[in-house]
């Protein structure tokens, strides 16, 4: 539960920010309980075939997911809006032996094999970690890695439209039905999201996620900014290929190509995902994306990322 004192000054301190070293961790625990993310088992089996072929041992990491607690150490808040996993894996590196003990002390009992190696020596351990991370990271996530950073910068870049239009309460409109914001304050599943007294002045991380799905994971700690993991927009459509369907309604207004595409932004995407998740041809999908951002309802990001802007948002929730 989060223990944040809400107010003008907190919320002009919260940001967004997502984390590559976070999705190792999360899931590495959806490989652990598939039957729990039925979601993302296109992913498993994908992911689960790959290690095998790769002799990718994942155990010491899955043990460290495995509870209830989740060590502190392998979720940080993200330092910055998008963090380069090297980075990351760094600070994990560079963790104090004392704070891998004490948190692997509040893990559930019994503890595995490794994680007492690790415990034993810490240095040592998180060197293994680290590497580990690295060898599942190249072979499980980075495959996937550019659909799923398009899904969390497309969050990040909705929420922060909202944020500029003035409607902060807006960024926690649909976090997750768990999460309202009411009455001037967050309530997180009908518990008040605050604390009495004065705020802390760190504001708030909002992380969007891809494998924290379907839960929300709120993490505040002494001293450092306090995080709320929420599953990002669109996740549903986030391993689905070819076949878009969109609403009849809103192809009667903006012609089949034009609504098909629209509907498929759900997540963004390039012109060649585009092409993949619609089976419109490649001339067709550049022609109609040429007139659906001259129409204000796409923006396309630096790297050719085709984004729907809220104006289309609004239009396919109309339409569906």
């Amino acid at each position: 539960m989060l223990d944040v004192a809400w107010s003008v000054d907190e919320l002009a301190r919260t940001r967004l920010a997502f984390s590559p070293l976070w999705e190792i961790v999360a899931s590495a625990g959806v490989l652990r309980h598939p039957g729990e993310h039925a979601l993302h088992l296109p992913w498993v089996k994908q992911a689960a075939a790959a290690l095998d072929e790769a002799g990718v041992d994942v155990t010491p990491l899955a043990d460290l997911v495995a509870g209830r607690h989740v060590p502190r150490f392998l979720a940080p808040a993200p330092a910055s809006p998008v963090p380069e996993l090297a980075d990351e894996l760094a600070d994990l590196r560079d963790v104090p032996a004392r704070a891998v003990r004490r948190e692997l002390e509040r893990m559930d009992p019994p503890r595995p094999a490794a994680l007492t190696r690790l415990h034993r020596d810490p240095e040592a351990g998180l060197e293994r970690l680290a590497n580990l991370m690295e060898r599942y990271w190249a072979v499980a996530l980075a495959p996937a890695w550019p659909r799923m950073r398009a899904l969390l910068e497309g969050d990040v870049l909705h929420r922060s439209r909202l944020l500029a239009a003035g409607a902060a309460q807006d960024l926690f409109a649909d976090l997750a039905p768990a999460v309202r914001w009411t009455d001037g304050g967050l309530t997180d599943a009908g518990r008040r999201v605050h604390a009495p007294g004065a705020s802390h002045g760190r504001g708030l991380v909002l992380a969007p996620s891809v494998f924290v799905w379907p839960r929300v994971v709120s993490r505040t700690h002494a001293g450092s900014q306090p995080v709320l993991r929420y599953p990002a927009r669109g996740l549903a459509g986030l391993w689905e290929a070819g076949g878009t369907q969109s609403p009849a309604a809103l192809r009667g207004v903006l012609g089949r190509s034009r609504s098909i595409l629209l509907a498929a932004l759900a997540t963004p995407a390039d012109t060649a995902g585009l092409v993949r998740r619609t089976g419109l041809k490649a001339a067709v999908v550049a022609k109609h994306l040429e007139l659906l951002a001259l129409a204000g309802l796409l923006t396309t990001t630096p790297d050719g990322m085709h984004v729907r802007t809220v104006a289309a948002d609004e239009l396919v929730a109309a339409g569906g």
